[in-house]
This record gives C-alpha cells, sequence and structure tokens, in this order.
C-alpha cells in the first residue's frame, strides 16, 4: 500500500495541527496503522498505533492525553490530531501500515511494512 502523509508546518508551542495520511487501498480497513516521527539526530520512535480492528488505540506516554490517532475506512485515511505541542514534538512524522503485526510489536519500525514520505512539524517555544 502507497501512503502520502500532509498537514505539518510551523506552529507555536500550544498550538494543535492535525496530521492526515492517505492510503491507495481498497482493503484500507484491514490495516493497522501508526505514526512515528524521527527528529535529527534521532532514531524513529513510535507515536501512536490503531490497529485494524479499530480497537483501543495505542501511545507513546510523551504523547498520550495530547495526540489523538483516528481512522476513516470509508476515505482510506488516518489522522494524528496533535494538540498542546511542545518544541520536543519537533520532527519528521511518519504514517506506516501494517497488514499483520503482533502487539508487541506495535512501537517496532521494522514491523510495518508501509511507509509514508514524512511531514515536517516543527514547535517553536
Amino acid at each position: 500500500v502507497q501512503l502520502q502523509a500532509s498537514g505539518g508546518g510551523l506552529v507555536q508551542a500550544g498550538g494543535s495541527l492535525r496530521l492526515s495520511c492517505a492510503a491507495s487501498t481498497r482493503t484500507f480497513s484491514g490495516y493497522t496503522l501508526g505514526w512515528f516521527r524521527q527528529a535529527t539526530g534521532r532514531e524513529r520512535e513510535f507515536v501512536a498505533a490503531l490497529k485494524w480492528t479499530n480497537s483501543n488505540p495505542f501511545y507513546a506516554d510523551s504523547v498520550k492525553g495530547r495526540f489523538s490517532i483516528s481512522r476513516d475506512n470509508a476515505k482510506s485515511t488516518l489522522y494524528l490530531q496533535m494538540n498542546s505541542l511542545q518544541p520536543d514534538d519537533t520532527a519528521v512524522y511518519y504514517c506506516t501500515a501494517s497488514r499483520s503485526i503482533i502487539h508487541s510489536n506495535l512501537g517496532v519500525p521494522s514491523a510495518y511494512g508501509s511507509w509514508g514520505q514524512g511531514t515536517v512539524v516543527t514547535v517553536s517555544s
């Protein structure tokens, strides 16, 4: 599946952004979807994931309570609503998808098979 992320930009601390990720598949509902981010000089880190069952989402502790992941299967689109943004949230944000992933691997980048090109989020202090 091909993924296209968008919605990044420059925002002041405390502000909000909504990222979108459009998927080129008619079987979108069967994918587990996730968001990762990578800051300059750092490894790619898990942000949030939503299993194909649309069960409870999973979040990294650093974004819990501030970020919200959701999906619209009819539009084959994944979203990440980011509120109360902080300078530490500055990174390139990537959307990702997997047809088969076990729960314990939701936060492991290599467990996902498809990646979008990334969208840049910059939070100024």
